[in-house]
């Protein structure tokens, strides 16, 4: 006796031939494509579709079925990123304990486009190269009376180091009006991180949190699956 146990595009025919010496017989046959996970039981009377999961437990190098991929893409991405955003903070952890390099949140747009309100820079503090024209730099800005105003990233357009550096923001109309000392550089820019910093406030760190643990368990939900 023949039955027919799949006749299909996605899996072809498969037929099977013979009866059972017993009436509690079972038997599971699962065929994984790129199309996906196909299982079916048979008995001595019947064969129906069933999940294998149901059944057996599937060894890890098995096909992946269709409705799963996706979460595993998803959950392979996330899990990349994360190990990708830790390499690179323990790289800077490293390099600002050595004090080879050091990071800003810059909080206005005065250099946009090349930086905007909520990039983090990146810069070189070495001071044993001179900063020279087009180069970004970070510098302490001043008051009359010498007294220390804050922090600003600004390009060079102008002057040296004897009489001071000219600088400007790039969405600036005017240049600053301090004339920056070699003294009161912070540092040169040797890359700018887009968009983290404007996460780096109490109020979004409270909210970013609590979805990055959520997401953490939506990952681990598609790894159980």
């Amino acid at each position: 006796m023949s039955r027919v146990v799949f006749d299909s595009d996605d899996v072809g025919e498969m037929w099977v031939e013979g009866s059972s010496k017993h009436s509690d017989s079972r038997t599971l046959i699962t065929i994984s494509n790129p199309q996906g996970q196909h299982s079916v039981v048979v008995t001595p009377t019947q064969i129906f579709e069933a999940k294998s999961k149901d059944y057996v437990q599937a060894p890890p190098e098995r096909v992946i079925p269709k409705n799963q991929y996706a979460k595993r893409q998803v959950a392979t991405i996330i899990s990349y990123t994360g190990y990708a955003a830790i390499a690179v903070l323990m790289t800077f952890v490293v390099l600002s304990t050595t004090g080879k390099i050091q990071a800003r949140v810059v909080l206005t747009g005065s250099m946009a486009p090349t930086i905007n309100a909520g990039d983090i820079v990146f810069l070189n503090p070495s001071t044993s190269n001179i900063p020279q024209k087009d180069d970004i730099v970070t510098y302490t800005g001043r008051r009359f009376d010498g007294s220390a105003v804050g922090s600003f990233t600004h390009r060079i357009v102008g002057g040296d180091a004897e009489t001071g550096f000219l600088l400007k923001g790039d969405g600036n109309v005017n240049p600053d009006v301090q004339r920056v000392k070699p003294t009161d550089i912070v540092g040169k820019v040797v890359f700018v991180l887009p968009y983290i910093g404007q996460f780096l406030t109490p109020t979004k760190l409270f909210t970013l949190i609590p979805f990055v643990f959520i997401l953490w368990l939506m990952v681990d939900r598609f790894k159980n699956d």
